[in-house]
Formats: structure tokens, sequence, C-alpha cells
């Protein structure tokens, strides 16, 4: 059974930090691109980072300097470390593997909240 599962959100003041881990199981995900996405009331899901299985990054400007992501290929974990977290932060976070060449899949964690008070 193919499992992308979340954990880590929470609530936390303005400043503070979080980590969200997720961990990808039940397939190959060789070449897949994973990342964190997160969603707010009203809003469209953005992308927050991402790293390629090469070990490339990608970061949403807003989070950049603040957000550090890190995957661990062996594990098929990937990590999201938030320091200087803001209200504007505050969202739905989920973890997305996705492959962009055959096999080609797209997969979603369940979502965990994070939740940044003023």
């Amino acid at each position: 059974q193919v499992q992308v599962v979340e954990s880590g959100g929470g609530l936390v003041q303005a400043g503070g930090s979080l980590r969200l881990s997720c961990a990808a199981s039940g397939r190959d995900f060789s070449g897949s691109i994973m990342g964190w996405y997160r969603q707010a009331p009203g809003k469209q899901r953005e992308l927050v980072a991402s790293v390629t299985s090469g070990g490339i990054t990608d970061y949403a400007d807003s989070v950049t300097g603040r957000f550090t992501v890190s995957r661990h290929n062996g594990k098929n974990t990937l990590d999201l470390q938030m320091n200087s977290l803001k209200p504007e932060d505050t969202a739905v976070y989920y973890c997305n593997v996705r492959r962009q060449w055959l096999p080609r899949y797209t997969l979603w964690g369940q979502g965990t909240q994070v939740t940044v008070s003023s």
C-alpha cells in the first residue's frame, strides 16, 4: 500500500519554529520530486519547498531564508524546518511526492495544520 504521511504540525507563536516530517512508503520513489505545499483558508494550494532525488531544492520566495527542506533518500523521508514563523505561514501543509517521467505518479499526504499566532 502506497502511503504518504505527515507529522509535526501544531500551534506556535510568531518568531518560533516547527519541524514537519513526511514519510513515503509502498513503492520505489527513485527519480521523484518530494515537496511541501500549503493551503490557507480561501487560498489556492501553493508550493513551499521541494527537493529532487538529486538534492536540487526550490523554495517559495516567501519562505526563502526561513525554511529548510531536507530529503533522506534511503528512508524516503522529507523534513521541513520552519524558523522565524509568521502568522501568514498559517495553513494546512501537505507532503507531495511526484515523478514526472514514466512511471508517472502524484501522491499527497493527508495534511497537517500549522497555526502561527501573533
